[in-house]
């Protein structure tokens, strides 16, 4: 930092800086052996400091994610490192590559893609992204490198793309794929072998945020394609669904629904778990429906105080899930305008889970 710092002053720098905080407790009732019942308590720091070049062209930033559970001693904490580049383009490109938040990225992945849990402990993506962001749309593509190959551990990686365009007037195109890759170890019996997921999912929306009464209103559906392969077996397993999520908010009351009907989109997870789907084991079901009845006590552009009331339903089996999160942001940009009320109440934070 110091010898960037001292580049000279015929070259346009910044000193930049970020503080990420936030807490969950999430109380998990109704699960199985692949969703258990569980109490989940943690707060998250994540600091970064950087410098900014040639007017936010050249961004160079690092800092650490400090994951402690809510105990008594420090046991169980995690520290990860943050330290990437992100290279932004007039005209809407942004590449970003080494060790970055997932929540640079535009879009969240849906939850069959991405579960609860992998936010919560796998906060940082590990490689690189390449983004497109325009008025009418985005979008992204990322590659994250989750396990280095060694003697006992395999090696694995996941693909993901998203998507998100304006066709006309409040219809909209938007899509996701995700593709995992789980390799071999070094040394490997027999029986293991190479295995892949690729799940693709296009969607049509229609995003009736400023046709309504209230603040934000969208409705999705579309189709989900999982394929998954044991390269042992040399044959792909296909798997079909439908999808429809919706999401509306009326000032400090937000309701999500999503509903899926179709077939268990992740066959091989009771063999590989996470290591190979990365989403929410409730999509094993063949129908299933998640409803969120999100309180937001707190909403601005620093702070977002939410309770939650999550419903889980699916063919065999009911959950009920009672959450608290509370995320505080504060960046160099929000820091100049802390004595502007209007501004810093003029927006809202994006909840991180």
């Amino acid at each position: 930092m110091t010898l960037l710092l001292s580049i000279p002053s015929l070259v346009a720098q910044e000193l930049e800086w970020s503080v990420d905080a936030s807490m969950l407790v999430n109380n998990r009732e109704g699960g199985d052996k692949y969703t258990p019942d569980q109490t989940i308590l943690f707060t998250r720091l994540a600091p970064e400091v950087g410098i900014s070049l040639i007017d936010d062209e050249h961004e160079l930033k690092g800092g650490v994610v400090w994951y402690q559970p809510m105990i008594d001693n420090l046991s169980g904490y995690k520290v990860l490192p943050t330290l990437y580049y992100r290279y932004n383009r007039p005209d809407g490109w942004h590449v970003t590559a080494g060790l970055f938040p997932r929540s640079l990225m535009v879009e969240r992945m849906p939850r069959y893609l991405w579960s609860d849990s992998l936010g919560y402990c796998q906060p940082n993506i590990r490689g690189v992204m390449a983004q497109l962001i325009k008025p009418a749309g985005y979008a992204e593509l990322a590659i994250d490198w989750r396990q280095m190959q060694t003697e006992r551990q395999r090696e694995a990686f996941t693909s993901m793309f998203n998507t998100d365009w304006r066709l006309k007037g409040p219809l909209r195109l938007e899509g996701h794929m995700q593709y995992s890759h789980l390799a071999m170890s070094s040394y490997h019996v027999t029986e293991q072998h190479v295995n892949d997921d690729l799940v693709i999912n296009p969607m049509l929306a229609l995003d009736l945020s400023h046709r309504t009464v209230l603040d934000s209103l969208r409705v999705a559906a579309g189709t989900v394609v999982a394929l998954e392969r044991d390269r042992g077996e040399d044959k792909w397993r296909h798997r079909t669904g439908f999808i429809v999520s919706a999401t509306a908010r009326w000032r400090w009351l937000q309701v999500d629904e999503t509903l899926y009907a179709g077939e268990d989109l992740m066959p091989f997870y009771p063999k590989f778990g996470s290591q190979l789907n990365l989403g929410d084991p409730y999509y094993r079901h063949e129908a299933y429906s998640r409803t969120d009845i999100i309180f937001h006590v707190v909403s601005n552009r620093f702070v977002d105080l939410t309770g939650s009331l999550v419903l889980h339903a699916s063919s065999e089996r009911t959950g009920f899930w009672q959450q608290m999160t509370c995320r505080f942001y504060i960046d160099s940009h929000l820091w100049k305008h802390r004595h502007d009320r209007d501004y810093l109440h003029s927006g809202r934070l994006r909840n991180l889970y």
